[in-house]
């Protein structure tokens, strides 16, 4: 299976703490989350990654080059302007072939078990997979409501007070089909939360979640990513 780390994020609400440097690449336990990521989906055995890069590209590029050092293989797709989530991913199609493959957002530090995550996804035979974790705080999350399948019925990006239907997260962790990139347009800004899963509920497609034990740190504002350091201190 291959891997797609989505990288290209401005990291426009860490600025008053990370300034140099985008958003995966801010240290955990002296490690940029990039590497973090990198290195969890190399002990799974997951060696083919593409990384999708906007804002300071370089940076990432002059780290980890090629991934030979880390024994993994990295190709780039540098986007001159940013595509969103679902949009970066649709980057990749012609590398990702008739497989299916995992993407992960690039700036969230976690430790999952992704055999778990790849086996749950082919036991249920769906278009997609996304993983969740349970959360109180859900109002700059996505949200969804799962059936007794653990089919997705309904999903919802940053819920206001009133819409707030569950607090099963979005962990930005998919396994898909690669025919999601049938439902992928090209060359168009779309997110998944947003845009694909909705669309893709509204048209009965089979998407499932499991829900994963276990923390996980979206390091998205100065409060979250100083909690992420002083709780891996």
């Amino acid at each position: 299976m291959k891997a797609i780390i989505l990288a290209a994020g401005k990291s426009t609400r860490l600025k008053p703490v990370v300034h140099s440097v985008p958003k995966p690449m801010v240290q955990i336990n002296g490690k940029p989350i990039l590497e973090h990521i990198i290195l969890l989906l190399k002990h799974y055995g997951l060696v083919e990654i593409y990384i999708n890069l906007h804002h300071l590209p370089h940076i990432i590029k002059d780290y980890f080059g090629d991934g030979h050092h880390l024994e993994v293989n990295i190709v780039y797709n540098f986007e001159p302007e940013i595509l969103g989530t679902a949009g970066g991913v649709k980057g990749f199609e012609r590398y990702i072939g008739s497989s299916d493959f995992m993407v992960i957002y690039g700036d969230n530090y976690f430790d999952y078990d992704l055999n778990k995550i790849i086996n749950y996804h082919y036991k249920k035979k769906g278009l997609g997979t996304i993983v969740f974790y349970e959360k109180e705080d859900v109002r700059l999350s996505g949200v969804a409501v799962l059936n007794k399948k653990k089919r997705i019925i309904r999903f919802i990006e940053k819920p206001k007070p009133t819409e707030v239907c569950s607090h099963l997260v979005n962990t930005g962790i998919y396994v898909f089909n690669h025919e999601i990139f049938d439902y992928i347009p090209p060359n168009s800004f779309l997110d998944f939360g947003k845009n694909i899963f909705p669309e893709l509920i509204k048209k009965n497609k089979p998407i499932y979640g499991i829900v994963m034990e276990g923390r996980l740190i979206a390091v998205d504002t100065p409060y979250l990513y100083q909690s992420a350091i002083k709780g891996n201190q």
